[in-house]
């Protein structure tokens, strides 16, 4: 592997009950991180084709172990979401790197689909800065059911050198979702849209 990585951390989260209300089954999430060290940190570099090759495999290893954290298959995730933070003696592009040219592919690999675009957020901060990962259905943008986030943190995390990269997903949408738009039953997953 190409990336230098100092430590992985796998977030659950599961709920059980929402404003009094039994969620049944209950909603469940995970985010897989990596804190990988910065191979440009400190300098402008024209070509971020290593970043974009760590990306790639980042995809895989960190879908992988969410899905793995959910304890279902790559099939039964319904959404899906990235995000990266960089260290102070790095730049935004460098999150972009990761994140967008190659990451998705192996990330809908391991959901076996993903017709819509994984939601995105990357920024600059120091250790224990949140990442903010936007979630959406990963077949249909329109699915209102399943528009969230999952804030995650790694306390001594992104140092100056170093990037915090993460890819969520879940086994269904936000619990007791009730704002209308597409329903789950409606997917047809064609466009990504719909």
């Amino acid at each position: 592997m190409k990336a230098r990585i100092r430590k992985l951390v796998t977030v659950i989260e599961e709920t059980r009950t929402e404003m009094g209300r039994v969620v049944d089954p209950p909603t469940r999430r995970a985010a897989a991180v990596a804190v990988i060290e910065n191979p440009f940190a400190g300098r402008y570099v024209d070509d971020l084709s290593e970043l974009i090759d760590i990306g790639e495999e980042l995809g895989a290893l960190l879908a992988e172990r969410a899905v793995a954290a959910l304890g279902i298959e790559g099939a039964r995730a319904e959404s899906y979401g990235k995000a990266a933070a960089i260290g102070e003696n790095g730049e935004l592009e460098h999150a972009a790197a990761l994140l967008h040219p190659k990451m998705g592919a192996p990330v809908r690999k391991t959901l076996t689909k993903g017709a819509a675009l994984i939601p995105s957020s990357k920024k600059r901060g120091g250790p224990g800065v949140p990442l903010d990962i936007p979630l959406g259905h990963k077949d249909a943008a329109f699915v209102r059911s399943h528009f969230d986030g999952m804030e995650v943190r790694v306390t001594d995390a992104p140092r100056a050198n170093e990037i915090m990269v993460a890819v969520a997903v879940t086994d269904s949408g936000r619990p007791l979702p009730r704002v209308g738009g597409l329903q789950k039953h409606e997917i047809k997953g064609e466009d990504g849209l719909r």
